[in-house]
């Protein structure tokens, strides 16, 4: 949970939502197929429920001074051009982040795991 103090008072944000951000915000863009289950957590609750989620594949780091470092393990579409994916991917989860939830973000890592046809 990310705790916010300003004058009107303090904000909490749930990892929850801002996974849930995230996996929204990278699966709605072009090329990319789906998100990827990374770690044995991941790999189980998928297991268990045997159904594509859009909290596979995202982890997120909080710095020090309240920014945030993203990982996202994707997989996308066979002849797409994966650096233009991962860029377009990189601005629209960053823009989202700052403007839905007002967290900065330091740095996104996209992890391209897989491709599909």
């Amino acid at each position: 949970m990310i705790k916010f103090e300003n004058h009107i008072g303090g904000i909490n944000i749930t990892n929850k939502y801002l996974v849930s951000l995230i996996g929204n915000t990278a699966t709605n863009c072009f090329g990319v197929v789906g998100m990827n289950t990374f770690g044995p957590r991941q790999r189980i609750c998928s297991l268990i429920k045997k159904e594509q989620s859009l909290k596979n594949g995202v982890i997120i780091h909080e710095t020090k001074n309240n920014e945030l470092i993203i990982d996202l393990h994707i997989t996308v579409s066979y002849g797409v051009n994966v650096s233009t994916v991962v860029e377009s991917i990189m601005e629209k989860v960053q823009y989202t982040v700052e403007t839905e939830a007002a967290v900065k973000v330091a740095k996104i890592n996209v992890f391209v795991d897989e491709m599909q046809s």
